[in-house]
């Protein structure tokens, strides 16, 4: 278990999607857009975990077009996400639609994990051999479910810091001529992790 631990750290501090677009967020709209945001990843991870402990997502390793299908689309997405922080730079005040519209918020949270081929892959083809019991044992979906939950729990302590740390710097770096500075720094940021993700999630 404290090795497992150690490798849901390891992942969940490497500069990934996750960490780049609740960053991103933070930094645009404060703690409450970037909280609600953690909720959507978290129910993205929750999927994958979910996918993975009924066998599922051995589907990804039978079937290479639908891994190379979810891969596309994720690239595409955080793409999507770089255009549209550059084109808001302009204008994008901090949380003015926050109470009214949380749901695109926990939306897009949703979506920047569950598009991440690489957590798909963890849960499919890592988390297993922490769990020690073959895939045909009574209890191997209880381990995993246990797992899922011990690695979605982890992952949203580390995303939920990463926002408040983002949130309480955006203040001094989101001022006059630094707000367009900032976000268009992190639009490229969004670019440059959707270029990472098609190295390093080709097989």
């Amino acid at each position: 278990m404290v090795k497992f631990l150690l490798a849901v750290l390891l992942v969940e501090l490497t500069p990934g999607p996750n960490m780049a677009y609740l960053a991103a967020l933070a930094f645009a709209r404060g703690r409450g857009a970037g909280l609600i945001a953690v909720l959507g990843v978290a129910l993205g991870l929750s999927v994958h975990a979910i996918v993975a402990a009924l066998g599922a997502g051995e589907l990804l390793l039978l079937y290479p077009w639908l891994y190379e299908g979810l891969r596309w689309i994720g690239i595409a997405y955080f793409l999507f996400l770089a255009w549209e922080g550059w084109q808001d730079a302009e204008d994008s005040p901090r949380g003015s639609d926050l109470k009214s519209t949380p749901g695109p918020l926990v939306l897009r949270g949703f979506m920047s994990n569950v598009l991440n081929p690489k957590s798909a892959l963890f849960f499919v083809s890592v988390v297993p051999t922490f769990v020690g019991l073959s895939p045909g044992h009574p209890d191997f979906r209880v381990q995993m479910a246990i797992f899922g939950l011990i690695y979605v729990g982890i992952a949203t302590a580390v995303h939920a810091t990463i926002v408040m740390l983002a949130a309480q710097l955006s203040p001094w770096l989101l001022q006059g001529r630094r707000r367009t500075l900032v976000r268009r720094v992190l639009a490229v940021a969004l670019v440059l992790v959707a270029v990472w993700l098609i190295f390093a999630t080709r097989r």
